[in-house]
């Protein structure tokens, strides 16, 4: 649902701005994270309708950070979705199984992020 805030970690400042400015236009309110730490930090702060985790992190990585905010009560209930460029046979399985709630491959689909976030942002 379009007004509600989506978390998006990534170090990669091209495609921060590229689905930043895409949930923008499409009336959502993007938070950017570009470590592990600092999306945990903002997951707790903002509690977001969806977090968008890049899963290759400097420092703490993406599926680490989905491991703690799993673990913590108070952000368990927020889906997040593994951004990868590890889009090889089985990495969407392994990362399901990991604990992600789904998965796009970079470079990202804009029309495969959209609806994800529309089937995922209720």
């Amino acid at each position: 649902m379009p007004g509600q805030t989506i978390l998006v970690v990534d170090d990669n400042a091209t495609n921060v701005k590229l689905v930043r400015d895409v949930l923008q236009f499409k009336g959502y309110a993007p938070v950017v994270a570009d470590t592990g730490e600092s999306a945990v930090a903002a997951a707790r702060a903002h509690l977001p309708a969806l977090v968008l985790m890049d899963v290759q992190l400097p420092g703490m990585s993406g599926t680490e950070a989905m491991k703690i905010l799993k673990a913590d009560a108070a952000t368990r209930h927020i889906p997040i979705i593994a951004l990868t460029a590890l889009a090889m046979k089985g990495a969407e399985e392994g990362l399901l199984a990991e604990g992600f709630d789904g998965y796009i491959s970079k470079p990202i689909s804009l029309k495969q992020l959209l609806e994800l976030v529309q089937a995922r942002v209720t």
